[in-house]
């Protein structure tokens, strides 16, 4: 049944992937929302891991559109350690107009790509917020990337110009963590 895939010793029939309805995520959008867009991730492997440490992060969905991306299949599930039972993923016909639909609901878009115009750690990822992130070798479409709020970048310092867009979503993803879960500071009287 494995077709000589490393099974691990388990084999489980399961149904096909279903996917988040586009206007229930559109619905749940609050004030924390943390969302994902990946606009042409083709690989199975960056999406599984995407998904992965998403849900990890406590992402609240991860956004793909229907063409030219990868969807999820039994290699994204095992690539994600089962973060696709847990973390709603939607297929949209078109990003663009799903990150205009964001925007009305008050959510802030920032795209990651090598050509950001601050470092991502200088932004104030407080508020509902939906981190959007291009695919390999290609990046952020025009038109994604002209409606993003902000592009923000991963300072390289190695001779490598870019990092994986897993690793990339990873990085970005902990630190809007790290400072969703910072203490607030209280300026002390007088």
């Amino acid at each position: 049944m494995s077709n000589r895939a490393n099974h691990q010793g388990v084999i489980a029939i399961a149904s096909a992937a279903s996917y988040a309805d586009e206007e229930q995520i559109l619905a749940g959008i609050t004030t924390d929302s943390l969302l994902v867009l990946l606009d042409g991730v083709e690989d199975p492997h960056n999406l599984g891991a995407i998904i992965r440490t998403a849900e990890c992060a406590g992402a609240t969905a991860v956004i793909i559109p229907e063409r030219r991306a990868a969807h999820v299949t039994e290699v994204v599930a095992k690539t994600s350690a089962g973060a696709t039972e847990y973390l709603p993923i939607a297929l949209v016909t078109n990003l663009a107009r799903f990150i205009e639909q964001l925007k009305q609901r008050n959510v802030w878009v920032v795209g990651v790509e090598q050509s950001g115009e601050m470092p991502y750690t200088q932004y104030d990822y407080a508020g509902a917020v939906a981190l959007v992130l291009g695919g390999e070798g290609q990046g952020l479409h025009r038109l994604v990337r002209d409606r993003c709020d902000v592009i923000v970048s991963i300072p390289m310092r190695g001779r490598i110009g870019s990092l994986n867009v897993s690793v990339a979503a990873g990085v970005v993803l902990f630190e809007a963590l790290r400072q969703r879960s910072a203490p607030k500071r209280v300026a002390s009287p007088g």
